[in-house]
């Protein structure tokens, strides 16, 4: 029988952990840690999920703050309101909520900040820290993702792991952080160019699935007792829900599950991991700083 890595759980006891150190900078005088975000237009899903990142601020007693831009900003206001954040002494981490609209560069934007206040853990500076094993702020999902493997006891120390998906903020840094010293595993990246992927992917041992494809993982592509991370996070109607949608995952999880040892779900898997990485990052600025 499969278990469920419950990100919601972990998450909680991780937020416990931070309202604490907080109460110690608190009571010892020190300023308390304070997170922005920048939100551009109305994406659902972006909407949400800053909801939550505030509501996780007043849980563990951070300051945050939203700044909110219509879809038709200007590239140089946004990146003037990132500098502005740069400068503001009050300000430890902030993140700028991604997709932003089609006229705007996301590389232009993640560059733009400070790489000390880089709470979502995507500048290059920070990214190359990781990959060297220097200090920095580890990108928001795969430390997540990384985290919840630890606090299960899962171990990935000579396992074959399967990274399907290479983007910048998930599959290229998970498979860095998993391959590490510490950590150990034996990591093969596959993606749209890959061939024979399911071949690939049933002999891993651990699968992350990081490709914004609602179902991609099906059963044949998983053995028995793998360990599975769903990454993924599609937002589609329905009309079972109240809000009229739901959020799907990169995997069949009906037909999945019953072959795994250990399986994340959607939502409540990798996402509150992701959301508590960002404050994990925000008060290790706010202490530096």
């Amino acid at each position: 029988m499969y278990k469920i890595l419950d990100g919601k759980k972990v998450a909680s006891e991780i937020k416990k952990e931070i309202a604490e150190e907080v109460a110690i900078l608190k009571s010892g005088g020190k300023k308390i840690p304070h997170l922005a975000a920048i939100l551009v237009g109305n994406n659902g899903s972006s909407e949400s999920y800053v909801a939550y990142k505030v509501k996780d601020c007043e849980e563990v007693g951070f300051k945050s703050t939203l700044i909110r831009f219509g879809s038709e900003i200007g590239e140089n206001v946004l990146l003037e309101k990132i500098a502005e954040l740069n400068n503001d002494p009050d300000v430890d981490g902030f993140i700028v909520q991604l997709p932003l609209p089609q006229h705007i560069s996301e590389n232009k934007v993640i560059e733009a900040i400070d790489p000390r206040k880089d709470a979502d853990g995507f500048h290059p500076v920070n990214i190359g820290n990781m990959v060297i094993g220097l200090p920095g702020y580890l990108p928001a999902t795969p430390y997540g993702i990384v985290e919840l493997l630890k606090r299960y006891g899962i171990e990935t120390s000579g396992k074959n792991c399967v990274v399907i998906g290479r983007s910048n903020i998930v599959g290229r840094p998970v498979s860095i952080l998993l391959s590490q010293k510490g950590m150990d595993a034996t990591v093969t990246v596959v993606h749209s160019r890959t061939k024979n992927i399911k071949d690939i992917i049933c002999q891993a041992d651990i699968i992350i699935a990081a490709i914004g494809s609602p179902g991609f993982v099906t059963e044949e592509m998983v053995k028995e007792g793998a360990v599975v991370i769903d990454v993924g996070a599609t937002r589609i109607n329905s009309p079972d829900t109240k809000s009229g949608f739901k959020l799907v995952g990169d995997v069949d999880f009906e037909r999945v599950a019953p072959k795994c040892s250990y399986i994340t779900p959607v939502p409540g898997g990798v996402g509150p991991m992701t959301r508590v990485s960002l404050l994990r990052n925000t008060i290790i600025a706010a202490k530096r700083n």
